[in-house]
């Protein structure tokens, strides 16, 4: 492109560099754009931007940003709005999706965080010693009884769950609703208690110092007894249980842990509707369960995997002096015996537990019913239907 020529001087040799006219002047190459790979390639890059918005973005927000830093007061409702969802996350098939999306679930025992639901109550954690009741066929002709006997009583709208130990008939009107628990939250409460003895965390005999800050409207004494005594956690669950006790019942609670320890407990035994949201008097109903949730409970107080003899011991004695006697005890026949919880807000009125017939027949009953406040249709129906699934169990 360019040459050199030599000029003679008196001094040094210079080279001068002088254009070569002849060389060949190099442009750039313009290549042809192709304007259908250009498109071709922003239609893919919008399809993949436009899907991950539509289907990613949505439940990121929705299941983890949205819970962790804009937490915001559970709904009263939040439990009934989770069971009225389209996937039935009980079924085995839909809880292993469902855990497969959201691993956390095969880890996390509880589901409040920030005073918000973390995660779907519906779904299960079955413990490994819990055992569930054997079903084979309904009864139905106590189940028509029942129907019959709530179509004259058109205020109460009620939940019965019954199931007889010899041969596993059972009985199920609404078993799966969820209702406020009343004081019968105060049976898981009373379990997790004497799970948490077996495993060392404290003993029978242990005691709390009555302040206060614990002292409970509602049902039960020690709300007037004098603070700064101090009781045992056997005097404790006893008066919980017996005289239904809020202040006993608080007490127990915050020595588990608190409301969360119940829920842990409560999810590791497969109970999936049940859970604990306030503080005894919990006369809003915000702590729920349903008729079939607290039949399991009641069932797997018989199972030595789960609670050893000394439990049961305690648990069975305690809830077999239970004073209110005016609900399903009052529709047995003589010389049964009832091991149960009852529970009353005013607007759900409810009774659960374990009957032995005189002549060896036992079975679970759960009974919760709606009812217009204080309303005493709801007691004269649960003492009626009592009686119906006695007589139909018994053959008296």
């Amino acid at each position: 492109m360019y040459a050199y020529q030599q000029q003679k001087t008196a001094g040094p040799r210079r080279l001068h560099v002088v254009p070569d006219r002849r060389a060949r002047v190099l442009k750039p190459v313009r290549r042809k754009t192709n304007h259908f790979a250009n498109l071709l390639r922003l239609i893919v890059v919008m399809a993949f931007l436009l899907s991950f918005a539509y289907f990613v973005l949505p439940t990121s927000f929705s299941r983890l940003i949205k819970n962790v830093f804009f937490p915001v007061k559970i709904p009263v409702n939040v439990a009934e709005q989770y069971n009225m969802a389209k996937i039935d996350y009980t079924r085995p098939a839909a809880a292993e999706m469902y855990s497969i999306a959201n691993p956390s679930t095969n880890y996390l025992s509880n589901d409040l965080f920030m005073n918000r639901l973390l995660l779907t109550p519906t779904i299960q954690k079955t413990h490994s010693e819990v055992t569930t009741m054997y079903h084979t066929n309904e009864m139905k002709g106590l189940k028509s009884q029942l129907i019959s006997l709530m179509r004259e009583y058109p205020t109460i709208k009620p939940a019965i769950y019954v199931w007889e130990y010899e041969n596993g008939r059972f009985v199920d009107i609404n078993g799966d609703q969820i209702y406020p628990a009343a004081s019968i939250i105060k049976l898981p409460v009373l379990v997790r208690l004497f799970k948490s003895i077996e495993a060392g965390q404290l003993t029978i005999y242990d005691d709390m110092l009555l302040t206060d800050y614990y002292q409970s409207s509602g049902s039960g004494s020690l709300q007037y007894a004098q603070t700064g005594r101090k009781y045992t956690i056997d005097q404790l669950a006893k008066v919980m249980i017996q005289d239904s006790d809020n202040t006993s019942t608080n007490m127990i609670m915050s020595k588990l842990g608190g409301m969360d320890d119940i829920n842990i407990g409560l999810r590791d035994w497969g109970i999936s509707k049940t859970y604990v949201r306030t503080w005894l008097p919990d006369l809003k109903g915000t702590n729920k369960t349903t008729a079939k949730d607290m039949a399991k409970i009641l069932y797997n107080l018989d199972n030595p995997g789960f609670l050893n003899i000394n439990s049961r011991e305690y648990i069975i004695d305690y809830m077999s002096h239970v004073k209110n006697n005016r609900l399903i005890a009052a529709g047995l026949g003589d010389g049964a015996m009832f091991v149960h919880k009852t529970g009353d807000i005013g607007s759900m009125l409810g009774d659960a537990g374990i009957v032995y017939a005189q002549n060896g027949k036992k079975y679970i009953v759960v009974i919760l019913a709606n009812r217009p406040h204080n309303a005493p249709q709801g007691k004269d129906f649960i003492v009626k239907a009592s009686s119906l699934i006695y007589k139909a169990i018994v053959g008296v």
